[in-house]
């Protein structure tokens, strides 16, 4: 199986051949389709398998549209534990997106808010966040959840296991209702599920 049977546009094929990927792996296979379908999805996988590319390509996919970005909106939201995922994060969507004219940005803690604030007032196609500084944007209403078509839960276990619980609640809160759920975690435990069933309707489970 290649990528191109997968559902995705030549955009997307040219820059995963560009990084020498040739065969989609095994989450990838069985993610991308069910993203691609609109499916709400719970995805158990390890790092190292993948995973970020399961859910970025197809994402990348859906997002490419004529759709004018208004200021302070983002039409995805990618939710990791750690500044370092979300950087990590980020640098792929560049990677696989480098052939589309879609807009990312990581923001996390300790680093000043201001550039942030000037990247959101724009609007962001794809945003990757730690829940503490999402909230503190939020609250500084620097950003907008209205236009929202997409989130995404990456490594759920550690951020539960990091104590987020309370700020990922909040954050779904905000959220509108109508929106595509994704979830992936290195195990499924009760609290993982108790965290999709709050958040996810109907999920397929890989």
């Amino acid at each position: 199986m290649s990528f191109s049977t997968l559902g995705l546009s030549e955009p997307i094929i040219k820059a995963v051949t560009d990084l020498a990927y040739t065969e989609p792996t095994d989450i990838q296979k069985q993610a991308i389709p069910v993203i691609l379908s609109g499916k709400d999805l719970i995805g158990a996988a390890q790092t190292g398998t993948g995973k970020t590319a399961s859910f970025v390509l197809p994402l990348l996919e859906k997002l490419n549209s004529e759709r004018k970005l208004r200021g302070k909106r983002i039409r995805a939201l990618i939710l990791t534990p750690t500044r370092e995922l979300a950087v990590q994060v980020e640098e792929s969507i560049n990677q696989y997106g480098k052939y589309l004219s879609l807009s990312s940005m990581a923001m996390y803690g300790g680093v000043d808010s201001a550039l942030h604030k000037q990247r959101l007032i724009w609007g962001i196609d794809i945003l990757v966040a730690t829940p503490g500084r999402l909230l503190d944007m939020a609250h500084q209403r620097a950003l907008h959840f209205d236009e929202l078509e997409v989130l995404v839960l990456d490594e759920a276990d550690r951020m539960l296991d990091m104590g987020f619980i309370d700020d990922i609640n909040k954050i779904i809160e905000r959220l509108p209702l109508q929106r595509q759920n994704l979830l992936f975690s290195a195990t499924i435990s009760n609290e993982v599920r108790a965290l999709a069933k709050r958040s996810i309707n109907a999920p397929v489970e890989i």
